[in-house]
C-alpha cells in the first residue's frame, strides 16, 4: 500500500512538472500583459480629444484617416484572436511542429512594428467593414482587449506548442498575442503620421 502511494505521488509529481513546463515563464507572460496593456493605452492617448474632423482627415486620397486606422485595428483584433488563439487552441498541442516556428519574439515584434514597408491589408480588414461611430468602435476595441489581457495573465495552455501561419511563416499562439498587440503600435504611429501632416487640422 505504501509503494502504491509513493507510485500515485511521483506520477503527480511528474504531472506537475510537464504542466509547469508547457506554460509560458513568468517572464513571458508579464512581457505580453505589459505589451498589451501600453499599446493599448498609447492608442487612446493618441485619439483622445480629436475633433470628428481631425478623426476623419485624410493627407491624400490613398491614405487612411486616424478613424479608419483605428477601424482596422478593431477588426484585426477579432479576426487574429479568431484566427490565431481560439483556432489553434482548439486542437491538440503539437511539441512535433515547434521547428517551424522560425521568428523569435524579438523579430516578430520587429515586422509588425516597423512602419518601414508598407503592406496592403486583405479585403476583410479594410476600415469600411466597420461603420460604426468611433465611440462604438473604441468601446468595441477596450472590451476585446480587456478579455484579451484577462487570458494572458490567467492562461494555463500550453500557448507554445500551438500554432498559426501567416504569410510570412508559422507562429506560436503566444506569438500570436505579440502579433496582435504589435499590430496595435504599427496603426498607432499609422495615426500619429496622419496627425503630423502639415495639412492636419488644428484645434
Amino acid at each position: 500500500m505504501k509503494k502504491l502511494s509513493i507510485a500515485i505521488m511521483s506520477l503527480m509529481l511528474i504531472s506537475v512538472t510537464l504542466m509547469a513546463q508547457n506554460e509560458i515563464s513568468k517572464e513571458e507572460r508579464a512581457f505580453a500583459v505589459k505589451h498589451l496593456t501600453d499599446t493599448q493605452n498609447e492608442m487612446l492617448k493618441t485619439l483622445k480629444g480629436l475633433s470628428d474632423e481631425q478623426l476623419n482627415f485624410k493627407p491624400n486620397a490613398e491614405s487612411w484617416s486616424v478613424a479608419e486606422c483605428l477601424r482596422h485595428i478593431a477588426i484585426s483584433e477579432n479576426a487574429l484572436w479568431g484566427n490565431f488563439v481560439d483556432q489553434p487552441l482548439s486542437v491538440d498541442a503539437d511539441p512535433s511542429r515547434r521547428s517551424e516556428v522560425g521568428m523569435t519574439d524579438e523579430v516578430l515584434l520587429g515586422v509588425i512594428e516597423s512602419r518601414e514597408q508598407k503592406v496592403k491589408t486583405f479585403p476583410p480588414f479594410e476600415p469600411e467593414n466597420k461603420p460604426e461611430p468611433v465611440k462604438e468602435v473604441i468601446k468595441e476595441f477596450k472590451k476585446l482587449r480587456s478579455e484579451h489581457i484577462k487570458f494572458a495573465k490567467k492562461t494555463d495552455a500550453d500557448l507554445r506548442h500551438h500554432y498559426g501561419t501567416l504569410p510570412f511563416g508559422t507562429i506560436d499562439v503566444y506569438q500570436a498575442l505579440l502579433f496582435m498587440s504589435g499590430h496595435t503600435k504599427r496603426h498607432t504611429d499609422q495615426m500619429k503620421e496622419v496627425m503630423a501632416d502639415p495639412s492636419f487640422p488644428k484645434d
